[in-house]
Order: C-alpha cells, then structure tokens, then sequence
C-alpha cells in the first residue's frame, strides 16, 4: 500500500503534526542545557547534562505503563492523554523559573518525558504497521522530517528569547559583586522561560482536543503465525526485538550526543555561547537531509538493512574524524552525524517490531525504554570529559565508536536471530478502515 493511498493519507497527516510537536518538545533541551547551567548557576557540564538525563529516563519508567495504559485507552486516546501529560510539564516551568529552582526544572522534563513516552509508544508501531512492513522506514522517514524541521526550528527559537545576548549577560552575572543585583540578575533571566513554556502548553492542550475528537483510526492486530517453534508465551522470546531494544539504547545516545551535545563540545573548544546556541540545528539540517534520502531510497534503491548498514559505517567514520579534528572541523563531523543517524531510528523500529503480532504493543514499549540511551550515554561522556582521564575528543570517540559497531553488527545480523521466515502479523490500516 502506498502511503498515498486515501486510506493513509490522512492518518499520516495527523501523525505528522504529532510528529512535529515531539521535535519541538525535544530539540528544546539542548538550548535549556546552557540555558540552566547559567541561570541555575550550575557547576559542571555533568550537572547541566541532567536535563536530557531527566527528560530520557522517563521512557525506561513509563513506557511499558504507557503500554498497559494503550491496552485500554486504545492509540487515539492514548496520544491525546499523551499531549495533556506534556501540557502538565510545561506548566510546571512556571513554579520552577520564579523559584530558580533546578530540581523543579527537572520534574517539568521528567512528566514531559512521560508524555513523550506515552505518545512514542503509541505513535511509533503505528506508522510502522500503517502499511507494508517494507515500506515502513520511508513512512517514519516522512515522520522524521516532521520531527527534525520542528527540531531545527526549536532551538532557534527558543534560543533567541532566552539567550539573546547570552555571552555579555554571562560575563556581567560573573562580574557582578553584589549577591542582591546578581540575584536579580539571574532571576530575570529565568523568567525568559515562562511566556515560551506557556504557550507550548496550550498549544499540547489544544492538539490534544484535536486528536481525541479526530478521525484517527484504530489499529487492529493479531498473533503472528506460527511455524515448528510452537507458540510464543511473551515478548522476551523475540531475540531479535531484544536486540533491537539494545540497538536503540546506543543510537539515541549517539543521536543526543550529536545533537544535544554539540554545544557543550564546542564550550569546551573555548567557542562563545552566542554561536554554540545555535550548533543543535546543524546536526538537525543534517537529519534533515538524511530522511529526505530515505524518502526517495527505500525501498525503491536500497533495503532497510542496506540504509542501516551504511548509516552505521557513516557514523563510525565520523566519529573516527572527530577524534582527529579540532575547532570547527570536529564541529561540522559532530553535525555530520546527524546524517548517519537519520534512517536508524526509522529503520531498527519496523525491523525490531516486525512479526511480533500481539505483543507488538509490549514490544513498543520495551523499545521506547531504549531511548533511556539518550540520557545515560550523554552523563557518561560529561563525566568522562570533566574527570580529566581522557580528552574532549577521546571522550566522545568512546561513547560513538562502539555504538555504531554495534548497530552494523544488528544491520548485518541481529535482526534476523531467533526469525522464523513467515514475518508479518498485523494488520494494514487500510484493512482495518475498510471493516469500519
């Protein structure tokens, strides 16, 4: 089926503004991580790097309840409790920005994340079964286009209300004397937060209403046949999803790293902050151009896997060029990444979840719990970089090289372990919408 199909066209549209918003929402942090190290006054990158840590863990806690929860609100409500979840997080910004409070900024991230998690559990099998398994990378390409304009458009904007003259704001916080004008100071400064943060809530208000009163059709799935091996008892007996859930643990590592982390790698290159802003949108262009590829690419000219192959030796070549870069050099190969990583989340989901029939909501949900990557392998490189055992760039070539190793490794087999060769267990949209 293709996705121009009628019976697609608009379901897609309608995940392609829910795509939109997770873009947004997300590409936010790597602007807030500069953002709250200053107006927070926070002491190491380590600790400003809690922001993606906060907003990434709420996947491993919530997604296999947002799965139980999917189970009875079905996709469409489930996306719409999803979008009010956020609204919820972004108001908490509030409260946090009049008290400068850090800890607070981080419960808004944490219960945006589970909204998040809520509505990637359900968003995600969705436009992987929406139509042909084979086909399913050029329709979350679509989606990632979505998602990575909002990205680009995200940082730049936000970073233009509250960081607007960043570098001598920071220098007169830094040379101010007097505890009571710097306090104000500071506190000007975090009030930049609120008006944006109010604005994203009503808006995920106003989208969830959107949602629940949509056409969006349910969508229905079966057990997958079974061949010699007998019955599958639970998802654990899924080698492949398994493995998957690994291969998306590393990749949103890396991909938060490209994207979150430049600006930080360019801190400590001695870069101002008024430039490192803006270094999360070129990583994003280059996701940008990417799925644009995919789009064109799969399936007609390349595989799936022949994508995931190719983006995985990109990224260990990359990251091999970062090492023995410096300055703006490194800085382009970091956003360079942002190439390698388009086609691998659009393609480890489909091939992960493919063939798990009934338990494909379970097995959602497990891989949703891999985007906890993005906030472990990020800490992990901070604090590698801050404790003075390695360089900045050897910091980052220990996090990046054996990801994307591992990722060739699932492109070229672990996708295929424990496969009967009957594959495909759930039903088409278009199946569904013609028995309605």
């Amino acid at each position: 089926m293709s996705a121009r199909n009628t019976g697609t066209v608009s379901p897609l549209a309608i995940m392609g503004i829910l795509f939109f918003v997770f873009g947004f929402v997300t590409w936010l942090n790597g602007t807030l991580i500069p953002f709250l190290k200053l107006a927070c006054q926070l002491e190491s990158d380590v600790q400003a790097f809690f922001v993606t840590f906060s907003f990434y863990m709420a996947y491993f806690f919530l997604a296999l309840p947002a799965s139980a929860i999917l189970r009875k609100t079905g996709y469409k409500n489930g996306m719409a409790l999803g979008l009010v979840v956020m609204a919820i997080g972004s108001v908490v910004f509030i409260p946090a920005a009049y008290a400068r409070s850090f800890p607070l900024f981080l419960l808004g991230l944490f219960i945006q994340g589970a909204g998040l998690a809520l509505l990637q559990t359900a968003s995600n099998p969705y436009i992987s079964i929406i139509g042909p398994m084979e086909s399913a990378a050029k329709r979350i390409s679509i989606m990632g286009i979505c998602n990575k304009v909002a990205g680009i458009v995200s940082p730049l904007v936000l970073g233009a209300l509250i960081l607007k003259n960043a570098g001598a704001i920071e220098t007169q916080i830094i040379a101010e004397q007097n505890p009571l004008v710097k306090a104000g100071l500071l506190q000007q400064l975090a009030d930049r937060v609120i008006m944006p943060y109010v604005v994203i809530a009503i808006v995920l208000l106003l989208l969830a209403i959107m949602i629940s009163r949509s056409s969006l059709p349910e969508i229905a799935t079966k057990e997958e046949p079974q061949t010699g091996s007998g019955s599958k008892q639970n998802v654990f007996q899924f080698p492949h999803l398994m493995l998957g859930v690994l291969c998306l643990f590393v990749y949103l590592g890396v991909e938060v790293l490209a994207g979150d982390a430049i600006g930080i790698y360019g801190n400590a290159l001695g870069l101002p902050l008024d430039e490192t802003k803006y270094f999360t949108s070129f990583t994003l262009f280059a996701m940008l151009a990417g799925y644009v590829v995919g789009i064109f690419a799969i399936p007609r000219l390349l595989s799936q896997q022949m994508a995931l192959k190719i983006s995985a030796i990109l990224g260990v070549v990359f990251s091999v060029c970062i090492f023995f870069s410096s300055g703006y050099t490194a800085i382009i190969f970091i956003a360079l990444l942002g190439l390698a990583n388009a086609l691998m989340w659009p393609v480890i989901f489909p091939l992960a979840i493919d063939g798990l029939g009934r338990f494909t909501q379970t097995g959602s949900a497990l891989l949703i719990m891999g985007i906890s990557g993005g906030a472990l392998i990020p800490l992990f490189y901070t604090a590698l970089k801050d404790s003075g055992l390695m360089s900045n760039n050897g910091a980052f070539l220990l996090c990046c090289l054996p990801a994307y190793l591992y990722i060739l490794y699932y492109a070229q087999k672990g996708h295929k372990v424990g496969r009967s060769k009957k594959v495909r267990a759930v039903k088409p949209v278009a199946a569904v919408v013609s028995s309605m």
